[in-house]
């Protein structure tokens, strides 16, 4: 099980990373903050442990609230083939949140470059989304952070 979460600031941007599949660093892409399930953790405290490993930002597991989506994808990652279950939280942040990079783990250091912040539309033209509901999902965190405020 893999904990995800959503950032969004107040223009209904979220906030994804930036990287690539080792073996595939010519094909890069965007993708959600997040990561495995530790022993004895909720999915709710592994996702606000894992925003906090991989951007620097502090969330409490209570900000996240209830799931906004959730995903089953199969993908080749430098030698291995994962088969994941993913649940999303949305969490409301200010798009002046300085993030940083520097508690990624071994293995996402040579392949996780920079964060950035994309609407769903703009990641759909652009066309670099890691899975094919990852704007979709965006879409629900927007709504569950801004309620039609956007």
């Amino acid at each position: 099980m893999c904990a995800r979460v959503l950032p969004v600031d107040a223009a209904g941007e979220v906030l994804l990373l930036h990287g690539w599949d080792p073996a595939a660093r010519h094909a890069p892409y965007w993708f959600s903050i997040g990561g495995g399930v530790e022993p004895g953790e909720s999915l709710a405290e592994a996702a606000a442990r894992e925003m906090r490993e991989e951007t620097g930002l502090a969330v409490s597991p209570a900000d996240l609230g209830e799931p906004v989506g959730r995903e089953d994808v199969a993908f080749d990652w430098g030698p291995w083939h994962l088969v994941q279950d993913h649940t999303f939280f949305a969490v409301a942040l200010d798009a002046g949140a300085v993030v940083d990079l520097g508690g990624l783990e071994p293995l996402e250091v040579g392949t996780i470059d920079r964060a950035g912040w994309w609407t769903p539309q703009a990641l759909d033209e652009d066309g670099t989304a890691a899975s094919e509901t990852l704007t979709t999902i965006m879409r629900a965190a927007v709504d569950a952070v801004l309620g039609g405020r956007q």
